[in-house]
């Protein structure tokens, strides 16, 4: 009887937690914040190509008058964004990726607010867009790292949850997985770029959120593969010259602009702070009008996100022998320039035109070689190996270059970390954890906590 009793009472318990309010709010809430994350991220890609488009037709692609408007256009448009991000969105330039990883390090809520919120998200969505829409080489998925990691704080503060850091890291991976339509890339990119390292605590909570964007992304827009399906696939016996190339030299370059990315951005960084504001927007002009002059001069081919050239590229389009220089210069200009998006597209672009080029040297089939340029590019970029591969992997649904771009990445990364041992986006996420103390510092009485 005591044994019976005793296994009642227990049933009893439990069943009043799973009925429990403080139980189920916060993983309401959290589911919520997943889905919201998905069904963002489709309309922020919405609206980005509809910007893209918008951009294209205003400018002309016949050789009239209108196509060098963006000779006035996107300076102009550099410096609303630089003028709107400093007066009314502060922490929503760049990337978006530094800012959420800085968040994770940061423990007082008021700090972390300043990089992560919902103003943020409006801010981030909507100056990225305007940068587009005047020919900025930027992407958006970047941006929709800080959207995914401001989504989910914010249902953490509403649901009452306490696992800050957990929650970052799967709002985080649920915007690259909603991106992209790589769920795979998601979950490896929160562990490899965002933790640096696997934390079990969080694994639940990282899989569900990736789970409920993917399912709200495919609902809307149906199961796809970013770059449609690579049809090319690499032959070691006779291809292995151009995996060593595309991961050696890809690295290579991809950690020249890490490192001149760093190093410029610095040096602006104290020339502006005198006159943080007028300087900024002098950056932001001069930075419009050269990406501007690099567009005109290609062609048009410079302007936007890449995503076309690059998926042009692997169904066999070759590139322009240079278009991987012009790119890799457009998008260094967009990135100092300090408005809002990312560099993940256009460095595909970028990883894409080298391929390209390689491809040509060595006589071999453009999608196979673009691929694998994009592979060793990417990973010396971000210094993100396993993130570069997958994300590849599964934008391009061909399972059987797998090996052929793991060699490539691994190649990219260990080149990448022979020029520069500094991650880009940890070094720039160390410039808004340095705000944060020097800002602590400034409050008497108070401490910081980083």
């Amino acid at each position: 009887m005591a044994g019976i009793s005793r296994k009642y009472r227990m049933l009893r318990r439990s069943h009043a937690m799973w009925v429990s309010r403080r139980v189920w709010q916060p993983r309401l809430v959290f589911w919520a914040g997943a889905i919201s994350i998905g069904l963002i991220s489709v309309l922020f890609a919405l609206l980005a190509d509809r910007a893209q488009a918008l951009f294209h037709v205003v400018t002309g692609n016949d050789g009239g008058w209108r196509f060098y408007l963006p000779l006035v256009v996107t300076p102009l448009g550099f410096v609303l964004c630089a003028w709107l991000a400093h007066s009314f969105f502060p922490g929503s330039q760049g990337s978006g990726i530094p800012q959420a990883i800085a968040a994770r390090h940061l423990r007082e809520e008021d700090d972390r607010s300043r990089i992560l919120s919902l103003r943020l998200v409006v801010g981030k969505i909507a100056l990225t867009i305007v940068g587009l829409a005047c020919g900025a080489s930027i992407g958006r998925e970047g941006p929709t790292v800080q959207v995914g990691a401001s989504v989910m704080l914010q249902a953490a503060r509403w649901g009452g949850m306490a696992q800050a850091r957990g929650l970052i890291l799967a709002g985080s991976a649920a915007g690259i997985a909603a991106a992209f339509n790589t769920p795979l890339a998601g979950i490896v990119f929160a562990i490899e770029e965002m933790g640096r390292s696997y934390e079990s605590r969080t694994n639940g909570l990282v899989l569900t959120a990736v789970i409920l964007a993917g399912l709200a992304s495919l609902g809307l827009l149906g199961n796809y593969t970013y770059f449609g399906v690579a049809k090319d696939t690499v032959a070691f016996a006779t291809d292995w010259p151009l995996v060593l190339a595309c991961g050696i030299i890809g690295g290579g370059v991809g950690a020249l602009f890490s490192l001149l990315a760093l190093k410029i951005m610095r040096r602006i960084r104290r020339w502006n702070a005198l006159q943080p504001l007028p300087r900024a927007l002098a950056v932001a002009a001069v930075c419009g009008l050269a990406v501007a002059v690099i567009g005109v001069a290609s062609g048009g081919l410079t302007f936007g996100t890449g995503y076309a050239q690059a998926r042009g590229a692997i169904e066999g389009a070759p590139l322009p022998a240079f278009f991987f220089v012009e790119k890799f210069a457009a998008g260094l200009l967009s990135m100092v320039s300090g408005i809002p998006g990312g560099l993940f597209a256009p460095s595909l672009a970028v990883g894409a035109g080298l391929g390209s080029t390689l491809g040509l040297v060595f006589g071999t089939a453009t999608g196979t070689a673009a691929l694998l340029g994009m592979a060793g590019y990417f990973a010396g970029v971000v210094q993100a190996p396993m993130t570069a591969f997958v994300i590849i992997l599964e934008m391009t649904g061909n399972h059987d270059n797998v090996i052929a771009l793991m060699c490539a990445a691994v190649l990219g990364y260990g080149t990448a970390r022979l020029v520069s041992n500094e991650p880009l986006y940890h070094a720039l996420s160390r410039v808004f954890i340095a705000e944060a103390i020097r800002r602590r510092r400034a409050e008497p009485g108070d401490t910081v906590k980083a």
